[in-house]
């Protein structure tokens, strides 16, 4: 695994994995592992070459220091394709994931149904590079144009998602408490599963090539159905981190 630790974001290893923001004001801070580095081997770097593909189970032990309501900024665990940017593969893609995530306010995510609001932590999947999403690119101006009428967001936006591969399940689960949490990824469907309970089961299966990432850091994304945008930085007002006891991924 790669440690990549960012404005004063570190990572720990002895005897589990300890992912850890201090306090600051501004700025951006990151603790990860990931191991898209595999890819450094190849001339030149692709994420063709990152080493997860459906057929994939992925399982990890995890708790985090605060709960939904004040754990700030982003977290989670699971796979991906770093679409817009990593030191290893610097240009961008369309965005691939299978992963439990986290998000605080204001972060919203067009991933979840609507009338809910795309934050909190849930299980999700998304693949904008499917070949039905791929053909949905050039409608992608009318949609946003149409999704400004409530009635007609209410029409086209489920299509849409579908046509995304995006899936969605909060997870009811504290944050604070230890939980086993596992992704049966497969070639025709994704299942989540934490405790033993299957949280989501979902025929959306991002295709790969993906990385596996663990990582806690302080942004925030607004990216909504009727084209609301945004992103930046939290301020950490006390040190908050993300313990890993446990972790698997076999084939």
């Amino acid at each position: 695994m790669r440690r990549l630790e960012l404005g004063g974001g570190f990572v720990e290893k002895n005897g589990l994995w300890r992912f850890v923001l201090p306090p600051l004001s501004s700025g951006y801070a990151d603790a990860q592992i990931d191991d898209y580095g595999r890819s450094e081997n190849k001339h030149p770097p692709s994420r063709r070459h990152y080493p997860w593909n459906p057929g994939t189970h992925l399982k990890i032990r995890a708790r985090f220091s605060h709960d939904v309501s004040s754990l700030r900024g982003t977290a989670g665990f699971g796979f991906w394709n770093a679409p817009f940017g990593d030191p290893t593969v610097r240009w961008p893609a369309l965005p691939q994931a299978a992963w439990f995530f986290f998000a605080s306010a204001p972060t919203d995510l067009p991933l979840a149904p609507l009338g809910s609001v795309g934050r909190g932590w849930f299980a999700a999947t998304l693949d904008a590079s499917s070949r039905r999403a791929l053909a949905f690119i050039p409608l992608a101006p009318a949609v946003l144009l149409l999704n400004q009428f409530p009635r007609l967001r209410q029409r086209i936006w489920p299509a849409v998602q579908q046509r995304l591969g995006m899936s969605f399940a909060a997870l009811p689960v504290n944050m604070t408490d230890w939980h086993t949490y596992e992704l049966h990824w497969q070639p025709f469907g994704s299942t989540f599963v934490v405790d033993d309970a299957v949280i989501l089961q979902t025929r959306h299966s991002p295709h790969g090539s993906l990385g596996f990432v663990c990582w806690l850091d302080n942004q925030y994304l607004v990216a909504t159905a009727n084209g609301r945008f945004s992103s930046g930085t939290l301020p950490i007002t006390e040190t908050q981190w993300m313990e890993v006891e446990r972790l698997e991924i076999s084939h």
